[in-house]
């Protein structure tokens, strides 16, 4: 089993950027594929990105390439969102998911075996 812990939301006018950090404890973070989702009052879970174990592959949604770069320190068990440029529209809480079967549904949030907490993001126009 591994604990998630997500930091680094807060508030920010849109253009500006946000490090968003998920810290793994209580197993091998390096045996576990992990991705980032988000979820705006009234929506639905959206899958953002995923890394596999290994570092690579990525996989980004649409709405957010060349805008947010995941990445991980396996030896600091800890997962990265950069997210720049922000929009309004990307709003939401963001969670961090490790899934330690497959990377292969990357973007279903029902695949994926553990989250944390989540961490609010909130962008201004």
């Amino acid at each position: 089993q591994v604990n998630l812990v997500e930091s680094g939301g807060g508030s920010v006018q849109a253009g500006g950027s946000l490090r968003l950090s998920c810290a793994a404890s209580g197993s091998t973070f390096g045996t576990y594929h992990m991705g980032w989702f988000r979820q705006a009052p009234g929506k639905e879970r959206e899958f953002v990105a995923a890394m596999h174990r290994s570092g690579s592959p990525t996989y980004s949604a649409d709405s957010v390439k060349g805008r947010f770069t995941i990445s991980r320190d396996n030896a600091k068990s800890t997962l990265y969102l950069q997210m720049n440029s922000l929009k309004p529209e990307d709003t939401a809480v963001y969670y961090c998911a490790a899934d330690l079967a497959s990377i292969s549904y990357y973007s279903r949030p029902d695949k994926y075996d553990y989250w944390g907490q989540g961490t609010q993001v909130t962008v201004s126009s």
